[in-house]
């Protein structure tokens, strides 16, 4: 969600409906062998010793002006309520990617302990309400847009955090490593993760009833902005459309506040070409705009995943999804796996069909995640040594398949269960 482009590129040649078209069946879905893999790992910002009480914009200031000087090879960013997200590179092997980006976390922490902050992995801020860090005209127009569809946009904006892995969009031929497969494994997978690493329960300090908040959030801000289109044989087609029809969140201007209109899609901006043409640069900012909990970007980005508890928990979700999408037996096990759930989608589009529902508010107790979950985590427990995982990421995902997926259970049962509920943090320390 963040914006690493930080300002209004000014207009050049307008392009037409067929125009964007083209440019989005080209660039979105880029196909060839299966062979890099990326993270992006958002985290909440806490003070450790008073986790409830805002950090002050003063102290994030200084943070981040300091972290601006620490060396990284992941791309720093941050979020709109000051949230930190580091981007990896592409990465040739999961132990590249996992070797590199906890490398930059360690640096991370270091200037983080320097303040007494500490970065805490949650889907959701289980007592804070959500308050703007960053003033820019991209979240001012954002907030002004989202806030049509109810307060569940500035949640998401400023409270919500997440662990994001990208994989490559498989071949162009059919398969278990065919792009089409890869698209619509992604989708029901995504369920399945969402469920086993749901790890958002509280809002406001009190159970909200979902395990994944975060999620509820991400539906709630309505389906042209957070959703998905329809699952077909041609993902390219299906999306291109779903770009055109989806509606602009904003016109940018070189100066002043952005333009926010009211219900106008893109199709219809290539049309009326008012207030004025649309660019390829508004093309390429409007996919920015759009969050579907799987995301064509050249790759496959899945959004569907809380952020998880302690320093290296979003190693798990990386590994999982990792071997379940690139490793040839593991991924036609998690096909067949996942395969009964498509049913219970109604046809309907992802995260708002009742699939996606029962995964962020039931996770693992709904019997039938979580016999998709054991099977999907057996399988890419037995497939990580075959894509030369170390044995560290291996036995954290065994302790996660035993801790939490065969029990059917998830992080935010933890958070439930503790004594004292939502007035313990998330280490089971009290906080009032």
């Amino acid at each position: 969600m963040s914006d690493p482009v930080g300002g209004c590129v000014r207009p050049r040649t307008a392009v037409s409906e067929a125009e964007v078209e083209a440019l989005v069946h080209g660039i979105c879905f880029k196909t060839g062998p299966p062979r890099l893999l990326g993270v992006e790992v958002e985290w909440l910002v806490h003070d450790l010793r008073a986790p409830r009480l805002p950090v002050s914009p003063e102290r994030l200031d200084a943070l981040y002006t300091a972290l601006r000087g620490v060396p990284l090879r992941s791309a720093l960013t941050v979020e709109p309520g000051g949230q930190l997200e580091l981007s990896s590179l592409p990465a040739a092997s999961l132990t590249e990617c996992v070797r590199s980006v906890s490398a930059d976390l360690d640096a991370v922490r270091a200037v983080l302990r320097e303040d007494g902050l500490v970065l805490v992995g949650l889907g959701h801020d289980p007592w804070q309400a959500p308050r703007r860090y960053l003033r820019q005209p991209r979240y001012d127009a954002m907030e002004a847009c989202l806030d049509r569809a109810g307060p569940g946009g500035r949640f998401m904006m400023c409270a919500s955090a997440s662990v994001q892995v990208c994989v490559d969009a498989g071949h162009e031929e059919p398969g278990p490593l065919g792009h089409v497969r890869r698209w619509w494994l992604a989708h029901h997978l995504g369920a399945v993760l969402l469920a086993a690493f749901a790890n958002s329960p509280l809002s406001g300090g009190r159970p909200t009833g979902w395990r994944s908040t975060r999620q509820l959030r991400w539906a709630q801000i309505g389906a042209g902005r957070a959703g998905g289109p329809p699952l077909d044989s041609d993902p390219r087609g299906t999306w291109t459309r779903h770009v055109l029809d989806a509606p602009v969140m904003c016109v940018r201007r070189d100066g002043g506040p952005w333009d926010v209109p009211q219900g106008l899609t893109l199709r219809e901006w290539t049309r009326e070409l008012v207030p004025r043409p649309p660019t390829r640069e508004d093309l390429e900012y409007h996919l920015t705009t759009l969050f579907p909990p799987v995301r064509p970007r050249g790759h496959l980005e899945l959004r569907m995943i809380d952020a998880q508890p302690g320093d290296d928990g979003w190693i798990v979700p990386l590994a999982v999804t990792a071997a379940l999408f690139d490793e040839p037996e593991a991924t036609e096990t998690a096909y067949r796996a996942v395969k009964p759930l498509a049913e219970r989608t109604l046809g309907l589009p992802a995260p708002h069909n009742p699939l996606y529902e029962a995964a962020a508010r039931d996770a693992l107790t709904d019997p039938e995640l979580r016999e998709a979950a054991v099977t999907c985590f057996g399988a890419a427990l037995a497939a990580l040594p075959r894509l030369g995982a170390t044995a560290e990421v291996t036995e954290a995902v065994a302790r996660y398949l035993e801790r939490y997926v065969l029990r059917g259970r998830c992080p935010a049962d933890d958070l439930l269960d503790m004594p004292g509920g939502a007035d313990r943090g998330p280490h089971g320390k009290e906080t009032r």
